[in-house]
């Protein structure tokens, strides 16, 4: 059991300018079967009237606290949440989105039996107009559904490929900090998550599964493209700082594996940047990138087996001719892209080499270009 100064969860609630959404974030942990919990609202500086209703929710109820900031960054946000966090357990719920009412008990529950450090459950998409939807998004599939796993030593590697989603889950507050896991303090909220996700699953020696949807994921607040110059770099930032993490953290064959899995984690996180970015920045990102996967390929961080057809062409492309994966990428975008890429990649061979491997079934990657398990 828990006492009042260390409940069992303590859920980190960021928060920047989301006035339209946030009552109902808050209400759904108001909500929660499970009442063992403290919440810790970070608001980040917000103009909006976000800390007037988490003040609200505050002045309530005791188990929410609100700790105001200047604006610095959803990641410094996230680690002002872990430091202030005294739950045995650590959960993320993002101001934007809700939690199911039974979200918190299913993935304890699931935790306590299982021993395990992290226990992580499905999520739904959700939209709120013109008529409220939801659908399931799959990042826990059958072959994971139940089981307790040390994902890095894992013959199935399908997890690390798969949306972060770092808010359909819990963690133990001591494996978070007797591995280091924090979050990366760059500008905004760009792909700190991914960082965060990726030091999970391989620190993980106990991590396990359920099927259950815990919470609706928004997409009426999707972030629009980027176009400052300041963030287009961010990803690199966080890839650099995952490599650092296996260096520093891990021995073979744990390295090698590891650093296998960024490398493939890497070229699709590159390219999701790439087709978000204002076309102003693009040129010069293609040259970083290029430099970067070229020397990944020269000093053996690559491993092939994880990269399918298209995969390899694009990551062949970015190092041997920029201007070919340049345009490949436009030929992406337009009607029929898919046969487009792969004639602008390697023409009739790579179209029918990309086919026979779909019809000979998935990748062990498992995942399909939103992150969701195939």
């Amino acid at each position: 059991m828990s006492d009042a100064k260390h409940p069992l969860v303590s859920v980190v609630v960021p928060i920047y300018n989301v006035e339209r959404y946030l009552e109902r974030c808050l209400s759904s942990l108001a909500a929660q079967t499970l009442d063992d919990f403290e919440v810790i609202c970070v608001n980040d500086g917000s103009t909006d009237a976000s800390a007037g209703i988490a003040r609200g929710f505050a002045d309530r109820d005791g188990r929410f606290v609100l700790v105001d900031k200047s604006n610095s960054g959803y990641g410094a946000s996230m680690n002002v949440g872990l430091d202030r966090a005294q739950g045995r357990y650590v959960a993320i719920l993002e101001s934007d989105d809700f939690f199911d009412p039974q979200a918190l008990e299913l993935l304890v529950l699931a935790a306590e039996a299982a021993s395990a450090e992290v226990a992580k459950g499905n999520f739904w998409l959700y939209w709120s107009g013109p008529n409220e939807r939801r659908v399931p998004f799959p990042v826990v599939d059958a072959p994971l559904v139940g089981r307790t796993t040390c994902p890095r030593r894992d013959a199935d590697v399908a997890i690390f490929f798969r949306k972060s989603s770092i808010w359909s889950g819990i963690y133990r507050r001591d494996f978070l900090e007797r591995n280091g896991i924090r979050f990366l303090e760059t500008p905004g909220a760009s792909y700190q998550d991914v960082g965060f996700n990726f030091k999970v699953w391989a620190a993980a020696n106990r991590a396990t599964f359920v099927a259950d949807c815990v919470l609706c994921y928004r997409q009426d607040n999707e972030a629009s493209s980027v176009k400052s110059g300041a963030k287009a770099y961010c990803v690199c930032d966080e890839y650099q700082a995952m490599t650092e993490y296996v260096r520093e953290r891990f021995s073979p064959p744990d390295t090698t594996k590891l650093t296998g899995i960024l490398e493939r984690m890497k070229l699709d996180s590159y390219l999701w940047n790439y087709d978000r970015l204002d076309p102003s920045l693009r040129p010069a990102f293609v040259e970083r990138i290029s430099r970067e996967m070229a020397d990944d390929v020269a000093t053996g961080r690559v491993d092939r087996s994880l990269f399918e057809p298209g995969a390899a062409a694009d990551l062949d492309a970015l190092v041997r001719d920029p201007k070919r994966f340049e345009r490949s990428r436009k030929a992406y975008g337009a009607p029929g892209g898919s046969v487009l890429r792969y004639l602008s990649l390697g023409g009739i061979p790579l179209l029918v080499d990309a086919l026979r491997f779909k019809a000979r079934g998935h990748s062990v990657r498992r995942t399909n270009q939103e992150g969701a398990a195939l």
